[in-house]
């Protein structure tokens, strides 16, 4: 069974754990994810299954999505509800004090890594040192908010709830901290659901539940993205049989014997490729010195 599984991740559960289910579901051992969701998290969460687990380095969309649960006038030391409360205030904030400052935390920013992440200093996770209660300096780093709107803000519960498109290494916990500490009262994010990620969407997820519900009648198979999709953001070209019969041999393939002799091609641009009957061979990049495509990674096996 190669393909992905598009799973809502339920809240109080891994991604590791979403994976362990879904390999006993499909009796599928070469399973894993394209992208860790804390416990308290819940959304996309796409599942590789077999030849899609090589995908896993490789995948193109790094963009994310999210829905984000906020409340102001408190601080805690994991940046989230569900921390160690570190200071509580009085807020007031109004509505038209947050639409202010949202647009200083939108395009390229700077931003702090918390405590309580995976990021690796020194060979020690970051949260690992947090347990033990030790905080070490953390360089910043640029991540991209494409997108931040404020959707929803209760100003009597001081509340609310922000929409986030942001780049890979974005820590939404993070961002609302800063908000925070820009309206002079702290910040904590008190849920998060991812709706969008490696190019699908929420409404292209499945429950575990329903996924289970679909391999007891045997339907799952009908319910599964093919590797491929992983890979829409790229250009394809369609080989001839010798031609694919060469790329699947190891064979690199010259430009000029296929469509991209038509079009402008970028050094080390990559392309799916597949075969005269439109099925997916694996990915090429193209070397415009020598005028080839060589092999970037292989998806389909003589």
């Amino acid at each position: 069974m190669d393909g992905v599984i598009l799973i809502d991740k339920p809240a109080d559960f891994t991604s590791f754990d979403v994976v362990a289910v879904v390999r006993k579901i499909t009796g599928q051992r070469k399973t894993g994810h394209t992208g860790t969701l804390d416990p308290n998290a819940t959304g996309v969460l796409p599942i590789l299954l077999g030849t899609a687990t090589k995908a896993q380095d490789l995948i193109v969309n790094h963009d994310k999505t999210y829905i984000a649960d906020f409340r102001l006038g408190i601080t805690t030391d994991t940046l989230d509800i569900w921390g160690r409360i570190i200071s509580e205030n009085k807020s007031v904030v109004k509505r038209d004090d947050i639409l202010k400052i949202i647009p200083c935390f939108s395009g390229e920013i700077e931003q702090i890594p918390p405590m309580f992440s995976a990021i690796q200093k020194n060979g020690q996770r970051l949260y690992d040192l947090a347990r033990r209660g030790i905080e070490v300096e953390r360089e910043s780093r640029k991540v991209t908010v494409y997108e931040l709107q404020l959707i929803d803000f209760d100003e009597a519960n001081q509340c609310g709830k922000l929409k986030i498109s942001c780049s890979k290494g974005t820590y939404v916990r993070s961002l609302i901290d800063d908000i925070g500490k820009r309206l002079g009262t702290g910040a904590v994010m008190t849920a998060l659901k991812r709706t969008k990620a490696c190019g699908f969407s929420i409404n292209d997820c499945m429950t575990l539940d329903r996924v289970r519900e679909l391999a007891e009648c045997n339907e799952l198979k009908n319910h599964i993205m093919s590797v491929e999709s992983l890979f829409e953001a790229y250009g394809y070209v369609c080989v001839s049989d010798a031609q694919a019969n060469r790329f699947l041999n190891g064979g690199a393939l010259d430009m000029e014997r296929t469509y991209l002799k038509n079009i402008d091609v970028e050094n080390r641009q990559i392309f799916r490729v597949k075969n005269s009957e439109n099925l997916f061979l694996g990915l090429g990049i193209a070397d415009t010195v020598q005028g080839i495509l060589k092999i970037y990674k292989l998806f389909c096996f003589n």
